[in-house]
């Protein structure tokens, strides 16, 4: 009982909280639930339909590229890829092309399960904008993509200063953070130099910091 009186005196403070908020507040409220909602339907960066996913996507390609489109850590893109290997979904060979990794390659089995999952994140995209007609669809995505363009060269300099603090590069999402291009492993990789507008290898963040003029 005293659980069931706790739960709604919380929602109660957030329902006060969220009608208190201005325009913008409620807009940051929302996002920030969403954001979390998308979290949790998520596979997960480094889980192991991901892997059969992005593999069904781009086909064999080595252990080192594999982990840096993930954005995880080395040692935990070889966990999974380990994981998937004893089940039988995927195989692990020397790579030709770079010695220093191996060439990741989906089994069969693995490729009926990875068409499955994708089939999965599918039907999830569908139900999670099931409220919304196609034409709401649209406008959403206009308005959403208009925000972060801004977002992308507002708050670029931001961005490169959280990065930097939080200590060296180690593998980024295509989406994420400074393509490196730097052989060796994640400790040979530099600080960010904090300096978007002349940084020598600029991420996302800094070429729209660029192209703005900021």
């Amino acid at each position: 009982m005293r659980h069931k009186e706790n739960y709604e005196k919380h929602v109660a403070q957030r329902r006060a909280h969220y009608e208190s908020e201005d325009t913008n507040g409620r807009l940051v409220i929302n996002l920030r639930d969403i954001s979390h909602t998308m979290r949790d339907l998520s596979e997960g960066r480094g889980s192991q339909k991901r892997v059969l996913i992005l593999l069904l996507e781009t086909g064999p390609i080595t252990q080192r590229e594999l982990t840096e489109r993930l954005g995880i850590q080395p040692g935990s893109a070889s966990e999974v890829v380990a994981k998937l290997e004893n089940a039988g979904l995927l195989t692990r060979t020397e790579s030709e092309s770079d010695r220093r990794t191996v060439d990741v390659t989906m089994t069969g089995e693995g490729e009926r399960q990875a068409k499955e999952a994708k089939s999965q994140r599918e039907g999830r995209h569908r139900e999670m904008f099931a409220a919304l007609s196609e034409e709401e669809k649209s406008q959403l995505l206009g308005l959403l993509e208009k925000v972060n363009r801004d977002w992308e060269s507002r708050y670029a300099q931001r961005q490169c200063h959280h990065q930097g603090r939080h200590g060296k590069h180690g593998p980024h999402s295509e989406q994420e953070g400074h393509e490196l291009r730097h052989e060796g492993s994640a400790e040979d990789r530099p600080h960010c130099n904090h300096d978007c507008l002349n940084c020598p290898n600029p991420c996302g963040k800094g070429r729209a910091l660029r192209e703005s003029g900021r």
